[in-house]
């Protein structure tokens, strides 16, 4: 299966480490190509405008938002990656909320790699989007 990972560009090291994962598993991971250089810390660009508050202008000048409707668009399904961020357990924001409204729109099947974070807002509308908690277990995925 194609699978587009997606999550906060804060656990790139942790997306990275999925996709490879995912590979090892049969599936066809996706993550967009500078997710690496962020991980391993070679795309300094892209990282230093994360901590100097210019993270908006990356995303403008990188096309971030587009580019992970594509990878959407192109794959099977998502693979929402949610950890624990600012505080609250199993973290979506906004980015990643959009994303997994890009997939239920395309009916692209969302899997939850942790549980709903119950902690925000839009958990219903998470509810209503999502297709499988994971529980963390990627062998869940079929």
């Amino acid at each position: 299966m194609k699978i587009t990972i997606c999550g906060s560009v804060k656990f790139a090291d942790k997306i990275v480490d999925i996709h490879k994962r995912l590979a090892d598993l049969g599936h066809k991971p996706q993550i967009h190509q500078d997710m690496f250089g962020i991980a391993d810390g070679t795309a300094r660009e892209l990282t230093d405008a994360k901590n100097n508050g210019e993270h908006h202008q990356i995303k403008i000048k990188y096309n971030f938002i587009k580019a992970w409707h594509d990878l959407i668009i192109n794959g099977d399904a998502v693979l929402i990656c949610n950890f624990d961020k600012n505080g609250i357990k199993n973290y979506i924001g906004g980015n990643t909320l959009m994303e997994i409204g890009f997939a239920h729109v395309n009916n692209k099947k969302v899997f939850l790699l942790n549980p709903i974070p119950e902690e925000i807002s839009y958990a219903d509308e998470i509810k209503a989007m999502v297709d499988v908690v994971l529980d963390g277990d990627l062998n869940k995925i079929n």
